[in-house]
């Protein structure tokens, strides 16, 4: 069975982050430079928040404030679903689903190592699923 660690190990532990006092307009773009859909918000190296593209649409377009003078810490999810390195890939698929989210920071040591997302668990999954078929074919067919 798959573990967070070889997520990580496979797709980087880079970790990109907003500071509470960074704008919105600055966070949102941060995301799309970097293709992803949340951000972790870190005060110093201390996990404080998570701001994902959700939070943008609900929290700044739908209440039609302005992107350029909300700040990360006015839209930010405080209250930060994570994992650890060891958990396996399928009770975050657990969690994830459990709790409707998206995106889940890796803490060891509190502190931040690497974030997955829910299209990062799927992916593993599929390919878990395609080499045991493999397997199980080959099993079959006395190779």
């Amino acid at each position: 069975m798959k573990l967070v660690k070889h997520l990580l190990d496979s797709k980087g532990r880079h970790v990109i982050s907003a500071t509470p006092d960074t704008t919105v307009l600055d966070a949102i773009k941060l995301m799309a430079e970097n293709a992803v859909g949340s951000l972790v918000v870190m005060k110093d190296e201390e996990l404080c928040g998570i701001i994902t593209e959700r939070d943008y649409a609900r929290k700044v377009i739908i209440k039609g404030r302005a992107s350029e003078s909300t700040f990360v810490s006015e839209i930010m999810s405080t209250d930060v679903c994570t994992t650890s390195s060891s958990q396996t890939v399928n009770s975050c698929m657990e969690l994830m689903t459990e709790k409707r989210i998206r995106h889940l920071p890796v803490v060891e040591d509190n502190r931040v190592i690497g974030m997955i997302s829910i299209g990062d668990l799927v992916q593993a999954i599929i390919t878990d699923q395609q080499e045991e078929i493999e397997q199980l074919e080959q099993y079959i067919s006395g190779q």
